[in-house]
């Protein structure tokens, strides 16, 4: 019989909203290369990031004024 694996997955954290920004901003990064190397296959992911990039600096400024 083979044998089971008692590995359990990682637990995945929330990230705050500032560690969600930076992400997003490395991928509109990543996003904007391939796109000039003919590489994008969607070119809508940039627009879409960068609207996620504008909602999350709402968030982050609602939260500060509050």
């Amino acid at each position: 019989m083979a044998e089971k694996s008692t590995k359990k997955t990682p637990v995945k954290k929330e990230l705050s909203l500032e560690d969600q920004l930076a992400a997003k901003r490395a991928e509109l990064m990543d996003l904007r290369k391939s796109h000039a190397a003919g590489e994008l296959v969607n070119p809508r992911a940039i627009t879409a990031a960068k609207k996620d990039i504008a909602r999350l600096l709402t968030s982050i400024n609602q939260g500060k004024e509050a």
